[in-house]
């Protein structure tokens, strides 16, 4: 099933940025939920990665290993971080942050525009944030114990594709 779905990513990204010269350029978001994180101390507003959510990471890393991302997006926390770093590393990039309070601003879309992105959130901001940028209330929370989602979303012009996979 994994191999079906990495698939289906590769070929949904290849024809989403498939375009001809005189066209507007293709801008894809990748969006991921930080990966499990420690929640042994109930106190700790910032807490790391567990091992398993650090094994998640690496994962996320390898699935988009054949994708050329220019562009790594996380919040300020351990567990978003953590979760970047892998993915970042692979491509040869550093990890940039942003406010999930200012989600898709004029500053980030043209940042953004023509490029290919991920952006590693929490449960709550990744589905606005997707929501914001598809223009309606499509996806809402992700369950807590829920950290296998990959929202893609591909722009041209004015027009937007978006779908979510589960990759376990």
């Amino acid at each position: 099933m994994k191999k079906l779905s990495i698939l289906f990513l590769l070929v949904f990204t290849l024809v989403g940025c498939a375009q001809s010269p005189s066209e507007e350029p293709t801008t894809t978001y990748f969006f991921i939920r930080h990966a499990e994180k420690d929640l042994s101390d109930p106190s700790n507003k910032n807490p790391k990665l567990t091992q398993e959510g650090k094994t998640r990471a690496q994962e996320w890393a390898k699935t988009l290993a054949e994708t050329k991302v220019d562009l790594v997006f996380s919040t300020n926390y351990s567990r978003t971080l953590q979760t970047a770093e892998p993915i970042a590393k692979s491509q040869g990039i550093e990890t940039l942050l942003y406010d999930p309070r200012n989600l898709n601003d004029s500053n980030f879309q043209q940042k953004t525009k023509g490029k290919t992105c991920v952006i590693v959130g929490h449960s709550n901001t990744t589905p606005s944030f997707v929501n914001k940028i598809i223009g309606k209330e499509k996806y809402s929370s992700i369950d807590e114990k829920d950290y296998s989602k990959l929202y893609i979303i591909n722009i041209t012009g004015n027009t937007i594709t978006d779908t979510v996979l589960t990759i376990n």
